[in-house]
């Protein structure tokens, strides 16, 4: 694989070898990779919670916003007197 980074990339890439944190350029693009792998899972996991939220929607009834805070609220406050 060849890649071209633009001057500013190249120039942050240097950089983070110049820190001490990484050995070599292939390092600094691998930990680059990974992150951006890691953030495509969340948002596609963001992606299929909408998707799946709106088939619910459309499907059934909604509760409207003060109503779903107001059960939260009572969940939480359920929670914290089991805790304490």
């Amino acid at each position: 694989m060849n890649v071209s980074p633009t001057p500013e990339l190249d120039r942050f890439v240097q950089d983070k070898v110049e820190s001490g944190l990484y050995n070599n350029a292939s390092e600094v693009v691998r930990d680059g990779l990974r992150l951006l792998k890691e953030h495509d899972e969340v948002r596609l996991k963001w992606r299929e919670q909408i998707e799946r939220g709106w088939l619910q929607a459309q499907a059934g009834p909604l509760v409207d916003g003060p109503t779903a805070v107001t059960e939260i609220r009572g969940q939480l406050k359920s929670r914290a007197k089991k805790r304490a």
